[in-house]
């Protein structure tokens, strides 16, 4: 076998190990997501967000939906499964750890995460969210932009 042809063999079973992975990851968002819709959507910051993100710097768009946990007493995990169309349609997840101030009314929040060096590396997020609404921008070294994001309807037993 030639160094090409071992080359490409590897780099094939890391694409398909890759794609398994995020296909295991999705797998899991989904039924969280449904379990998370059987039940009424709390007045905090917690529970199913569902919107879209948009890209000041490119200006694509596309959907985003969240799933937000609370861990200790201000801090939250939310895990973003958002959707990306350019050339192919692929969808993407990753968690970000939020430091939430609750106020009257009102959450604040901000927080980051390294989606990893293909994905443009450190993500800051910073927002506000009402029981209904949630609001955040973000920004890494090559984009910035904002979530806008609503509660779904319930899931239909």
């Amino acid at each position: 076998m030639t160094l090409i042809g071992l080359s490409f063999r590897i780099l094939s079973r890391w694409a398909l190990l890759a794609m398994a992975l995020a296909v295991a990851g999705c797998s899991s968002f989904h039924r969280e997501w449904k379990s998370a819709g059987r039940v009424p959507a709390p007045a905090t910051i917690e529970g199913r967000w569902q919107g879209r993100w948009r890209s000041e710097e490119t200006r694509h768009t596309d959907d985003l939906r969240c799933l937000i946990t609370r861990t200790t007493n201000n801090v939250y995990l939310a895990r973003f499964h958002a959707k990306y169309r350019a050339v192919f349609h692929i969808s993407v997840g990753y968690t970000v750890p939020l430091t939430v101030e609750a106020l009257e009314g009102h959450f604040q929040f901000e927080g980051s995460a390294n989606l990893g060096a293909m994905a443009g590396g450190l993500y800051s997020y910073k927002g506000h969210a009402t029981a209904t609404n949630l609001f955040s921008t973000y920004s890494c070294k090559y984009d910035h932009g904002v979530f806008e994001m609503t509660r779904p309807p319930p899931e239909r037993q």
